[in-house]
């Protein structure tokens, strides 16, 4: 018989698709990014004394016998996954496996995904126990405390009752003061930082990583999903900022870090104090940040490259104005502009972040983003495929705006699942295929990527490593825009 150790769990980051495919994801070539939220509940769990280990299964995608393994050394009470929507299908594969190997685990479920559906989680999924609802690190902690026994009072939860009714204990009133918590248990990350590569050219030197500052956003964009944080925003102080580089400094040799913030600048006395601590306490690092552009000054930016700053992200989202009023506030592209030239002008690079297909796109709206960012002195961009997620306002009525095929496991950007009215699927492809190829042909982005090798020559190490699989699906693209033209 085998005994449950209690007090234990195992917690997965699944990979959310065959393990066979991952050496010919293009989007996992370029960037692995480690599950910082893990390691953070992790670390907390820790301080409450119950243990966990940590498997992330997209930086080691042939994972299943690693967990076979734990699950039968180590007989956790609990397995703890954390999904998104393309890998919750897979999250909950590796939850019926658990409880065959052991029918007594409780499975527990968190991240944006379930945070949304709630109840409809547990409806849809027998081998799933529990969701944990928002931030998970406190409801957790407490759920396992009580070995999973007499939950209901529990705030934060999703959970079967005797009579197998399912309930939710509903959110937790108050967040976390997250200067109380510990830095995230990175040690538990194997192979960490090696294994975790940020996008290429995003990063002048290695090792380099991820970092979290902050949690929410107080802002309420059509196509985002608060289901997590909802519309709070909280963050760590300066000091513990730069307590928190210099542990990773330290401890593991990091020399780069990317803020993985939603809004890394808003509260500005916050960056502020940080960047004077890295001035005048140089840790010899560097750093990129995402924000918003009403949050970024000549005054401020110019602190922040003296601190260190390499890179900053823009949302832009689309060229088009009329279409952007549509779903974020403060849709003003002349405003952007000018904070772009003036990130630009402090000698920082720029990276603008953009969506095609969005409720309303139009070829026309398409080609204004394409007239927009090439107008603009960015050094990279990315163009994300809209994707309405659940938790999204835009989710709520998605139907109504044109066609959408629901199939999560193609929801990671990578796919056009929704189709606005007047566009089909393949003009779409094509139209996107179009972009980059345009983009990549313009000699001025061809010398900036050619600096790159003195700027950052790990990326082109990596570039000239993949550049077979890179080659492969730049032709297997060329093919589809070809044939759409």
């Amino acid at each position: 018989m085998t005994v449950i150790n209690t007090g234990k769990i195992l917690l997965i980051h699944p990979l959310g698709y065959q393990s066979d495919a991952a050496g010919k994801d293009i989007s996992r070539l370029a960037n692995i990014m480690p599950p910082i939220g893990l390691a953070s509940i992790s670390a907390y769990l820790e301080n409450r004394h119950i243990e966990s280990e940590i498997i992330d299964c997209f930086a080691r995608p042939n994972s299943d016998r690693l967990i076979r393994e734990r699950l039968k050394d180590e007989n956790p009470s609990f397995i703890g996954i954390s999904c998104t929507t393309s890998s919750f299908n897979d999250g909950v594969r590796i939850a019926k496996n658990a409880k065959y190997i052991l029918p007594g685990i409780k499975t527990v479920f968190g991240g944006p995904h379930v945070s949304a559906l709630k109840e409809k989680v547990l409806e849809g999924a027998r081998e799933i126990d529990y969701v944990v609802v928002g931030e998970g690190e406190e409801t957790l902690a407490e759920l396992i405390e009580n070995d999973g026994q007499s939950v209901s009072h529990i705030p934060g939860l999703v959970y079967r009752d005797t009579s197998g009714a399912i309930g939710f204990t509903g959110y937790r009133k108050n967040g976390l003061d997250l200067d109380s918590l510990p830095f995230p248990a990175y040690e538990k990350l194997e192979g960490y930082p090696d294994v975790y590569k940020l996008p290429i050219f995003n990063y002048p030197k290695t090792p380099n990583s991820s970092c979290i500052s902050s949690r929410g956003c107080p802002y309420a964009c059509s196509y985002c999903d608060r289901s997590v944080f909802r519309r709070s925003f909280r963050f760590n102080s300066a000091e513990y900022v730069y307590a928190h580089l210099s542990y990773l400094k330290d401890r593991f040799g990091i020399r780069h870090i990317n803020f993985y913030d939603d809004q890394f600048t808003f509260k500005r006395k916050r960056v502020e104090g940080f960047t004077k601590l890295m001035i005048n306490r140089p840790l010899g690092m560097t750093f990129n940040c995402a924000v918003r552009a009403e949050h970024v000054d000549a005054d401020l930016l110019k602190q922040m490259k003296a601190a260190g700053c390499w890179m900053i992200s823009l949302g832009i989202e689309t060229g088009d104005e009329i279409l952007l009023a549509q779903h974020r506030q403060n849709a003003d592209l002349a405003m952007l502009a000018d904070k772009i030239r003036m990130i630009k002008k402090a000698g920082i690079r720029t990276k603008g972040l953009l969506m095609m297909g969005l409720p309303g796109e139009t070829e026309a709206s398409i080609q204004k983003s394409r007239d927009y960012v090439f107008s603009l002195p960015v050094d990279d961009f990315n163009l994300s495929k809209f994707t309405p997620f659940p938790g999204s306002p835009v989710y709520e009525n998605i139907h109504e705006k044109g066609v959408f095929d629901e199939d999560w496991e193609k929801m990671d950007c990578m796919n056009f699942l929704f189709i606005p009215r007047g566009l089909t699927k393949d003009r779409m492809e094509a139209l996107f295929i179009g972009f980059y190829r345009t983009h990549f042909m313009r000699p001025k982005v061809l010398l900036g990527y050619a600096a790159m090798v003195w700027r950052s020559p790990d990326s082109w190490f990596r570039f000239i490593r993949n550049m077979g699989d890179f080659l492969r699906f730049a032709k297997s693209n060329n093919r589809l825009g070809n044939k759409e033209k």
